[in-house]
């Protein structure tokens, strides 16, 4: 069996390969290990005035660059390959 170099992936790639190899626990591992090695983004704390209003910004943003990589994703053109 192969050994497959999650170190040489890119984040998306190592995620990519996860998602298409839910049960290699090692590809998961990986990715649960890079994750938690970024820096965490403090948004605001609990006795900010604009805590909510922070949190909530926060939230869209998400929402907004998830939506924009699935659209991404959606106009990616797939070639026809060539298995006959």
């Amino acid at each position: 069996m192969n050994r497959v170099d999650y170190n040489s992936m890119s984040d998306e790639e190592l995620k990519q390969y996860f998602l298409k190899h839910r049960g290699d626990r090692d590809a998961f591992q990986a990715y649960l290990d890079r994750i938690n090695q970024r820096p965490r983004r403090i948004i605001a704390s609990p006795s900010d005035p604009d805590f909510d209003e922070k949190v909530q910004a926060a939230i869209r943003q998400k929402l907004e660059a998830a939506r924009s990589d699935i659209d991404q994703q959606s106009n990616t053109v797939l070639k026809p390959t060539d298995k006959d």
